[in-house]
């Protein structure tokens, strides 16, 4: 990072972050839509999920969106189930339908949630016989599955370790599919004495534990420098708004590869908990700022953003400032 000697530090500082904004974009410039839901979940769902196209328009442009990629990325989303929308008069309004709600809370807790850091040993296995279901949920299950943290140990079999508290969620995502009749999950764990393989053995058989720790090693060179830049002076609303949703929008697409597992099962100086660590103090040293740009922008005549709601302030064990 470069620094001005000729300028205050507030302006040096503030210059030095809009340069790596503008370089971030022109090196590895966002996909429209991917964008869209990432600043959906992070940004609007808090504030009821629902957000004014003009508006959302006006928050995009600064990250290389423009109208039509904008409009697009929202129409397609629609498409797909995660939005509804109605028109009033020449604007449109757009908000998350309860399957996009439901695929945003199954996302997203494994953002902002630290890891959790005990495992009794066991595992849930997903079991699905070959003639079931239709190739086409076949493959919309193993989409999910690997959302959720499974990984495949073979045609049709699915395995993680158990989650406390998370069998529920697994139940709600075959319901919503329409196939947990087809489905069998199991809760166990390796017999001990057999002289067999266990499952912990089939550990990198089923993730790509190597990839997954160099995504890290890179998200975490990537952002480090910025938020040592925000540490140096307050930056205005809008830097905060856009690096918050780049640094987001990135760890998102890291831990959506990443199965969370145990730390007994993975290799020593795993990444993941500075990682985790970088956004969740970048989140407590701006949000406030970025949340005032964000009301700014999503203002219409229709009215002022909702506030966030509660869970909001509970990202990253707490938003309480540093």
């Amino acid at each position: 990072m470069f620094i001005d000697a000729m300028k205050p530090p507030a302006t040096a500082s503030r210059s030095r972050i809009a340069h790596w904004i503008r370089r971030e974009l022109d090196s590895a410039p966002p996909k429209a839509k991917s964008l869209v839901v990432t600043v959906w979940g992070d940004a609007i769902a808090p504030h009821g999920g629902r957000a004014w196209l003009s508006g959302l328009i006006r928050l995009l442009a600064p990250l290389g969106l423009n109208e039509r990629l904008v409009r697009t990325s929202v129409y397609r989303l629609s498409g797909e189930g995660w939005l509804a929308n109605r028109r009033n008069g020449r604007q449109s309004v757009y908000w998350l339908t309860p399957q996009g709600l439901r695929r945003f809370e199954n996302a997203y807790r494994r953002i902002y949630a630290a890891p959790s850091d005990g495992w009794d040993g066991q595992w849930d296995v997903v079991l699905v016989p070959p003639a079931a279901i239709p190739a086409t949920a076949r493959r919309e299950l193993r989409k999910e599955l690997w959302w959720e943290g499974f990984g495949p140990l073979g045609p049709g079999l699915f395995v993680r370790p158990a989650r406390r508290g998370e069998s529920a969620i697994l139940a709600a995502t075959l319901r919503a599919l329409g196939i947990q009749r087809h489905v069998t999950v199991i809760e166990g764990r390796d017999v001990a004495g057999t002289g067999g393989r266990t499952l912990r053995n089939f550990v990198r058989d089923c993730w790509d534990l190597d990839a997954l720790a160099s995504e890290y090693r890179a998200f975490i060179k990537r952002f480090v420098n910025v938020l040592a830049a925000f540490r140096d002076t307050p930056a205005d609303p809008e830097q905060c708004f856009l690096v918050r949703t780049l640094l987001i929008h990135t760890f998102r697409r890291v831990t959506l590869h990443d199965p969370q597992l145990p730390l007994e099962l993975l290799p020593p100086r795993w990444p993941a908990a500075t990682a985790y660590g970088l956004c969740r103090d970048f989140y407590r040293l701006t949000h406030k700022r970025a949340e005032e740009h964000l009301a700014a922008m999503l203002e219409s005549q229709q009215g002022r953003l909702p506030p966030a709601a509660a869970y909001f302030y509970q990202r990253f064990g707490g938003l309480q400032d540093i």
